[in-house]
């Protein structure tokens, strides 16, 4: 398969159009955030991650993590600060009534299911234990909420685990064998170092895509096309035009794959499971700056909507949730770079997904190659501020994430004004914005006698 660049030259890739769009954006923590609330007795806490230090038998275990209940006491940041205590199982399992047995100066484990969680967390409390982990049925963590209770007055700390860490908890806990637990939850950055990679990253991508072609396809083109014969170069070019197929996207196709991009977002959020693969590739390029102007401006439009507004009608951010693989065990389609955030407490990742590269760095290579086109430098041009608007783009996207606590962030909202508003200004400050907006890759190459090459 062959992708057009802006640049006119030719360069194999295979790429899955749809997944490009429905991975445009670079998102934040991959479960909540992990801040926690400043009240015991009410339901203002928030949700935040947890970790579980294990010994059995006095001999520490790797950690196991989990997530904190709305209400309930608030778990110490410093794993100094906690308490080493035994586990116990809570009889019954589902700790809906208490049955007399004495959970005093332990921590105690729920199954999930037969009352709400506000119960359980009274009737562990009002039998002594110091906290509570409620264990869930399926993988995955849940959302402990206050539901209709007004009058919480739980003094404990309730989290809930994965169905995966209570299976470990039991074996290690079977025949009797001693368990201890420490739960606490510590602080994360917001912005890790780990956004410097990311950044670089997709800098350097853009740039090598602009620039690929001027290093590679023209040179071998015209060498080939120095060493061939006018005929044995029409023949060369119709052979070339055969065997490969050559999709120009238009503005119509802009809209159309916005359309289809949605749909499949849609599909994959409700369908989507570890098996589900999606294999859609599709050949394009950018001609002129009209159709980079109505593809950036649909899915800018498109990254807020499903990111934003998303969550008022699906209840959750739908992009956010396909790009995590929520709904498939944490299985996602490999549609976004992931890096480890290095000063993260709990092994998560910084990521943006490849229509935040792909899409800003189309318009970036058309620039490219309508500077080469008009001879311009690199100070009159635009593909170098173009460049500098992409970077800017990427840390407004990152100072965004900042300011939201950690939320994931739709790149293209600050990356759009970024480049195609840094296009559209110097082209009417310079007077050129009629000359980028006709130009086309249909244009032919300028004549000697006027003075450009």
């Amino acid at each position: 398969m062959q992708f057009i660049t802006p640049c006119g030259e030719s360069v194999r890739i295979t790429i899955g159009v749809n997944l490009v769009f429905l991975s445009s954006i670079a998102t934040g923590d991959e479960a909540a955030s992990a801040a926690p609330g400043t009240a015991a007795s009410t339901c203002r806490n928030d949700s935040s991650l947890i970790k579980v230090k294990m010994w059995v038998n006095g001999a520490e275990k790797d950690e196991l993590g989990g997530i904190s209940a709305k209400f309930g006491s608030i778990l110490p940041t410093d794993a100094k600060q906690g308490q080493r205590l035994p586990a116990i199982y809570a009889q019954p399992l589902s700790c809906c009534s208490s049955s007399g047995s004495k959970l005093s100066g332990s921590i105690a484990l729920a199954v999930r299911g037969d009352c709400d969680f506000i119960t359980k967390a009274k009737v562990a409390e009002e039998a002594g234990a110091a906290a509570l982990l409620v264990i869930n049925t399926d993988e995955g963590l849940v959302e402990m909420l206050c539901g209709n209770d007004t009058s919480l007055n739980i003094k404990i700390p309730v989290v809930t685990i994965s169905k995966s860490v209570g299976e470990t908890l039991t074996k290690s806990m079977a025949g009797g064998v001693k368990v201890e637990l420490l739960v606490y939850s510590p602080d994360r950055p917001i912005v890790d170092y780990s956004v410097v990679f990311l950044w670089l990253m997709s800098v350097g991508a853009v740039m090598a895509a602009s620039l690929w072609s001027e290093f590679t396809g023209s040179g071998q083109h015209d060498q080939q096309s120095n060493a061939m014969t006018p005929k044995e170069s029409d023949g060369a070019a119709s052979k070339d035009a055969e065997e490969d197929e050559i999709l120009q996207l238009s503005i119509k196709t802009a809209i159309i794959f916005v359309i289809i991009a949605s749909s499949f977002l849609l599909l994959l959020y409700f369908f989507m499971s570890s098996w589900f693969i999606w294999v859609l590739i599709v050949l394009f390029c950018i001609g002129g700056i009209q159709v980079a102007t109505v593809l950036l401006c649909c899915a800018f439009l498109y990254d807020i909507f499903w990111v934003f507004l998303s969550p008022f009608i699906f209840r959750d951010s739908v992009m956010i949730a396909v790009a995590r693989g929520d709904n498939s065990g944490g299985e996602a389609i490999p549609m976004l770079l992931r890096v480890p955030k290095l000063a993260d407490p709990y092994d998560d990742y910084s990521m943006i997904g490849f229509g935040d590269i792909i899409f800003p760095g189309l318009l970036v290579s058309f620039s490219f190659r309508f500077d080469k086109f008009y001879s311009k430098g690199i100070l009159n041009g635009y593909f170098l501020w173009l460049m500098v608007g992409y970077g800017a783009g990427l840390g407004l996207t990152y100072l965004g994430m900042y300011i939201m606590a950690g939320h994931g962030q739709p790149a293209l909202l600050y990356l759009v004004p970024c480049t195609l508003g840094t296009c559209v200004l110097l082209g009417q400050i310079r007077g050129e914005l009629y000359q980028l907006w006709s130009h086309s890759i249909d244009s032919g190459e300028p004549t000697a006698a006027s003075g450009q090459a």
